[in-house]
């Protein structure tokens, strides 16, 4: 069985194609079970070929990828599309937009009026409407 090749682990990968800031943190998220490969959750020295399919969850969002290639290192932003494909619903989008909605909109009982900064949040999200 041959050994692969640093720069296949999965962790290195998430990292590469901007998925996450840092590879520690891509590195921690796949020890939380955050980054499954095939349907199977993923450690992070785990190799990484093309074609597979890495589900990762970020916050509210469930992303999907299809691995297309594996960088030697990080990429730019326009090279990103090269390496993955994604494969994310829209509407996983659209839940986590609308759970930021939430936030700013939701007080606490006894918080009082919004301040500037919460008014001028809420301007931004609705526009002048308000």
């Amino acid at each position: 069985m041959a050994e692969s090749s640093e720069r296949d682990r999965i962790d290195k990968w998430l990292w590469a194609v901007r998925l996450y800031k840092t590879r520690s943190l891509a590195t921690d998220a796949c020890r939380a079970g955050s980054v499954a490969v095939n349907g199977q959750s993923a450690k992070p020295s785990r190799a990484v070929h093309p074609g597979e399919v890495v589900g990762v969850r970020q916050g509210l969002i469930q992303r999907t990828l299809v691995v297309r290639a594996v960088p030697a290192g990080r990429v730019g932003p326009k090279l990103v599309p090269a390496f993955c494909e994604d494969r994310t619903p829209p509407a996983e989008f659209e839940k986590a937009r609308g759970q930021r909605v939430q936030q700013i909109l939701a007080r606490a009982r006894g918080l009082g009026r919004p301040t500037k900064r919460d008014r001028r949040m809420i301007d931004r999200i609705f526009g002048s409407q308000v």
